[in-house]
């Protein structure tokens, strides 16, 4: 398959964000949006990487952590998009926010620039890492370089995996949703000492659990040091969480990952499984979700200047430039589209027995 498969999924995804809606108290979350910064990074090989951020509020004096958070496909067509168009503003919530060891997290979130055709291509590799040092620097004084954490959705996912890979030194862990990408064998052996938490849906046939994340949690497996760190979780049909009502698409589980994995009332999510990757089932208990798991992981960074890997070069991004490229990589979203039909028609099969 391309690797370029997500530009593909784009107008799906495009169509697809149209039906997304939030969750969350409606008037909770334009207030948390408005606590975002813009900023942007230094232009590295003529690229500037535009951001938007939170800083916590606590002045406890305790250094807080980074979270690094990639939005998917539709989100970064104007700066800003990538808050207004997902749920993920909820982490600058206060629910959220005090789940993080010393009361607080700082989140940067930014933005590939899709009204220039771009979908986290692998120049964002250096500029991003270019526009988080320098927000850093800008933040030294609050900010614990050994826990700068990295996620994303969708080709989110992606630019989490590849970020990840390129920088394995820098972040103390990883939590990839649905990603939409293929790492390489040199990738893998770049992630293998790092916690890395993938979330995705078996139903899903955007990027699907078949077709990406089936092979990236078991080349995960076969790769890590740190098996027991490493989690998935593993979603049917996903809901919001309120745990009741459906989601447009099983493509969206960033609706339980703004919320942590729990469900409103703080219970289990429903539909939804967690093994570490010796093979064992979490179970999950609120407060204890993504946050806490996080929290658990720190790295050696100390600001030194790190020289990323070469595991990107050997994977690099290629569009989708013929009808036969097109056809190769329809083939597993069909199958992923058959694997999910019949999924979903056994669920609804066994929900008229089991409540």
């Amino acid at each position: 398959m391309k690797k370029g498969f997500c530009v593909l999924l784009s107008a799906v995804m495009l169509l697809s964000l149209c039906l997304t809606g939030y969750a969350a108290d409606p008037n909770e979350v334009p207030a948390l949006k408005a606590k975002f910064k813009d900023g942007s990074g230094p232009a590295v090989d003529g690229l500037a990487v535009d951001y938007v951020s939170y800083e916590p509020e606590t002045t406890a004096g305790a250094k807080l952590p980074l979270v690094i958070y990639f939005h998917g496909a539709g989100q970064g067509s104007q700066p800003r998009a990538q808050i207004e168009e997902n749920n993920f503003p909820l982490w600058a919530g206060e629910e959220i926010q005090q789940r993080f060891t010393g009361g607080g997290a700082f989140l940067f979130v930014p933005r590939s620039q899709e009204d220039k055709g771009e979908f986290w291509s692998d120049k964002y590799v250096a500029s991003t890492k270019a526009a988080i040092d320098e927000f850093i620097a800008q933040h030294r004084d609050r900010i614990d370089l050994t826990r700068i954490y990295v996620g994303g959705f969708s080709m989110g996912g992606k630019m989490t995996l590849k970020m990840a890979s390129s920088y394995p030194g820098f972040f103390a862990g990883a939590f990839p949703l649905c990603p939409a990408y293929e790492p390489t064998s040199a990738q893998f052996e770049s992630l293998a000492d790092l916690p890395v938490w993938l979330i995705v849906s078996r139903f899903d046939i955007i990027a699907g659990y078949y077709t990406f994340s089936q092979k990236i949690w078991n080349e995960l497996c076969d790769k890590t040091t740190v098996p027991a760190d490493c989690r998935l979780t593993l979603f049917g049909r996903v809901k919001y969480p309120d745990g009741k009502t459906n989601t447009p698409s099983n493509h969206f589980v960033w609706f339980a990952l703004a919320n942590d994995l729990f469900t409103y009332d703080g219970g289990p999510y429903p539909n939804a499984v967690t093994t570490d990757a010796v093979g064992r089932t979490i179970e999950l208990k609120s407060p204890d979700g993504v946050v806490s798991w996080l929290c658990r992981h720190t790295s050696a960074y100390a600001g030194e200047e790190l020289t990323p890997t070469d595991a990107l070069s050997g994977n690099p991004d290629k569009g989708l430039n013929t009808v036969g490229d097109m056809l190769k990589a329809l083939f597993p979203l069909a199958a992923d589209a058959i694997k999910t039909f019949f999924g979903n028609v056994w669920e609804r099969i066994m929900n008229l027995f089991v409540r």
